[in-house]
């Protein structure tokens, strides 16, 4: 099921107008009106009753698993904060949308699911098989995002911050650890609950976590244009082709 956020570039219809008394993301808002709240109030709302739907059944597919494993508290962090990182991007390189709707979030959970399965590659049996299977899914939702009316960078600030999260909430013990009291007596197992190629992980994911943060948040509220830095990035949400163009 695939998880979109969309683009409304059309300001003066009557659910454009209706979302932004709601707190859909515009950039104008956020910086100039200095409404930052609208970083979080966007990813509650949503462009229709299709795109409500589709979204909270990509929210039960992929958050099931987790929130089974690891808890609604640090699923909910990751959920919430990955949706602050997707509206950030999101801000920094689009001006001129409405941007509304939870994939930023949802692909939080996406990206969580990957550094899950990194940092906890000792209890999983079938590596290779989880590892191409959840790549496959992050890039065929990725590729969908390159469509018009999609809000990609949302989805890529989404993704980026809970593939940090995850190394720093998705920890668990390692296999070695977990089966102490299984393993045969001649069989090592080490005694330290977890590896230290996780604490790694979580310590560098954590500084990398709050300076992108930092960093963003900063050139949002100077009203930076990502797009004078970054000449190709606008290609990340929108492909031009012959049946279509792409609005800046």
């Amino acid at each position: 099921m695939p998880c979109v956020r969309f683009l409304i570039s059309d300001h003066r219809h009557l659910l454009p107008r209706r979302l932004q008394k709601l707190g859909a993301l515009v950039w104008d808002k956020v910086v100039r009106e200095h409404q930052g709240w609208r970083l979080v109030t966007c990813i509650w709302l949503h462009a229709g009753v299709a795109h409500l739907l589709a979204n909270m059944i990509s929210l039960v597919l992929i958050g099931l698993r987790l929130e089974q494993q690891f808890g609604y508290v640090r699923v909910g962090i990751i959920y919430l904060v990955s949706g602050v990182g997707g509206s950030v991007l999101s801000s920094l390189f689009i001006r001129n949308n409405i941007s509304v709707g939870a994939s930023g979030a949802l692909f939080g959970l996406l990206g969580a699911m990957l550094s899950e399965l990194f940092t906890n590659w000792t209890i999983y049996a079938n590596k290779a098989a989880a590892l191409v299977t959840l790549l496959v899914v992050i890039a065929i939702n990725l590729a969908i995002g390159i469509l018009p009316h999609v809000d990609n960078f949302a989805h890529i600030g989404g993704f980026l911050t809970g593939f940090l999260l995850g190394f720093v909430l998705l920890m668990r013990p390692h296999y070695g650890w977990m089966q102490r009291y299984a393993l045969p007596s001649d069989v090592k197992y080490t005694t330290k609950k977890y590896l230290a190629y996780q604490w790694a992980l979580l310590a560098v994911a954590s500084v990398l976590a709050v300076i992108g943060f930092a960093v963003g948040l900063g050139m949002l509220f100077r009203g930076v244009n990502a797009n004078d830095h970054c000449g190709w990035c606008h290609y990340l949400s929108c492909v031009p082709t012959s049946r279509w163009s792409c609005g800046k």
